[in-house]
């Protein structure tokens, strides 16, 4: 890792495979991974906790390996009684980190069941886990800076942010973006909020035109016009369409190291070769 690096912190994320094929994929997939040494691997977790046991599986697998494991730990479904015993499960095998998520309801569920539930916002299930722990979790947030599709303005997603910081978090992971600026005025108008705390940004490797533009559709992202039309220019032309995003995103994270952002994480969707050629190029 590069001397202006080194203080950076840089991180990996899995979602949990559902077939045993899956897992021995991922399992490969993390043995490359590991090579790059990121300070942790985190894993997500699903809607209304349905993938919870899977989660915690790999990120058993993982500590077993001998890499820090954080698991995505989401509270719209949830009850105390339920979040209470998942804590008690991670303290008790040793996990030391945490990303607290609101999370997605299950399908079938509406804005009713939200206002109904036991947790609304994620600063509250940050508050939850500091009750419950104390400083047990190094507990990791998430950031928009491109604004949560469900927020009601910039102004308004921004205090929710920082709301969720004052309740005890001790970092942020952001959405996957492809405007720096969006990210620099983001971090810039929470720390007048007063946030203090570190903004990692998180990354996703372009490597399928339709699959980034579906997932970009359901969570808020922009993808700017330019990179789009390059990216529908190449038709069914894979291999410019990695070759594209490849120089695309490590252009954007050359811009976001440099400017001062404090690290990054990538959204990896099981797959290693593009963030390993990614790490490679920006020589981490």
């Amino acid at each position: 890792m590069s001397q202006k690096n080194a203080q950076k912190n840089f991180s990996i994320e899995f979602f949990p495979p559902k077939t045993p094929e899956g897992a021995e994929k991922l399992r490969v997939t993390r043995a490359k991974l590991a090579e790059l040494h990121p300070r942790y691997f985190s894993v997500t977790f699903g809607a209304g906790g349905s993938t919870q046991k899977g989660t915690l599986d790999t990120v058993l697998d993982i500590r077993s390996e001998g890499h820090e494991a954080a698991p995505h730990l989401s509270c719209l479904g949830s009850s105390r009684e339920s979040l209470r015993a998942i804590l008690a499960q991670y303290k008790d095998h040793g996990i030391k980190r945490l990303v607290a998520l609101r999370g997605d309801l299950p399908s079938g569920y509406g804005a009713m069941d939200i206002s109904s539930g036991e947790f609304r916002y994620a600063n509250e299930l940050v508050e939850f886990i500091r009750a419950e722990t104390g400083d047990w979790f190094h507990i990791e947030v998430a950031a928009y800076p491109e604004m949560h599709p469900q927020a009601k303005s910039p102004q308004d997603d921004v205090q929710r942010f920082v709301s969720k910081v004052k309740a005890g978090a001790n970092g942020a992971i952001t959405q996957y973006f492809y405007n720096a600026d969006a990210y620099f005025r983001f971090v810039d108008e929470a720390q007048k909020l007063g946030s203090a705390v570190p903004v990692i940004a998180g990354i996703m490797p372009i490597t399928n035109y339709s699959q980034l533009m579906r997932f970009s559709d359901m969570c808020g992202t922009e993808i700017p016009r330019w990179i789009r039309l390059k990216l529908a220019s190449y038709g069914d032309d894979t291999d410019s369409i990695r070759a594209f995003g490849l120089d695309v995103v490590t252009q954007l994270c050359e811009r976001l190291l440099a400017g001062g952002a404090p690290g990054l994480h990538f959204y990896t969707l099981n797959q290693s070769p593009a963030t390993i050629a990614i790490w490679q190029r920006l020589k981490l």
